[in-house]
């Protein structure tokens, strides 16, 4: 009686603990943003997040078209789903189209790590891909700890290295606080906090007091400046 008495008060904890995380969870089923390049509008970055149990699936959709005298001179898109149970990090699957380039990852968390696989037009190898191998660079394991580089997730400013959602690489990065900001949305102003990324990842980031990502600044490939505009 006593065992079954202890091993139902430990459900309960469980059930409990998987219901804060649910709870305390800042998103509702859809997060979207309009992509500027240099003042000018060239697609959406949209999350949605579906629910089920303590399981939660985060599915991220990307496209963007450059534009000049009418015609599509580069076009970006990215799809990807990731699951979590509760706050810990479970999969991500992505597929990537950059301008012709493609990647495709799929990264799981097993008992020694993150286990990534990566196909497509795989990068060059370099001191931060750990894990991966000249002559196997298409599979390896990162560290246990490690999340990957969707933007939404508030954890990931606490981290000196990330998981590459479109190539699979690991970029080593350093997150730096820069203080309160007010941004604005399609619809009014929001208070914010701005983190500041450098490294293998170079941009910046805003997440406001609720622990939502509200912005994101960096720049493109060549030069110009591409701006993240929350739509609410």
């Amino acid at each position: 009686m006593k065992r079954r008495l202890i091993l139902a008060l430990m459900l309960m904890g469980c059930g409990s603990a998987a219901a804060q995380a649910t709870a305390d969870f800042p998103y509702g089923q859809s997060h979207v943003f309009a992509a500027f390049r240099n003042g000018e509008r060239i697609g959406t970055h949209t999350l949605t997040f579906q629910q089920n149990g303590d399981k939660r699936t985060v599915t991220t959709s990307i496209d963007f078209a450059v534009k000049a005298l009418g015609l599509t001179m580069y076009r970006y898109m990215h799809r990807g789903q990731e699951v979590w149970n509760g706050n810990t990090f479970e999969s991500i699957a992505t597929q990537t189209d950059d301008n012709g380039t493609k990647y495709t990852l799929k990264a799981r968390k097993d008992g020694t790590g993150v286990a990534v696989v990566r196909e497509g037009s795989l990068p060059k190898l370099t001191a931060s891909d750990v894990g991966f191998q000249q002559g196997t660079p298409n599979q390896a394991t990162l560290p246990p700890t490690t999340l990957p580089s969707t933007h939404w997730n508030l954890n990931q400013v606490k981290q000196s290295a990330m998981l590459n959602s479109q190539n699979g690489t690991l970029a080593k990065v350093q997150i730096t606080p820069r203080g309160r900001e007010t941004i604005k949305t399609a619809n009014g102003t929001l208070e914010a906090t701005r983190y500041t990324y450098t490294g293998d990842v170079q941009m910046d980031q805003w997440f406001d007091d609720r622990g939502r990502w509200v912005k994101s600044a960096f720049k493109a490939s060549d030069g110009s400046t591409i701006e993240y505009i929350l739509q609410e």
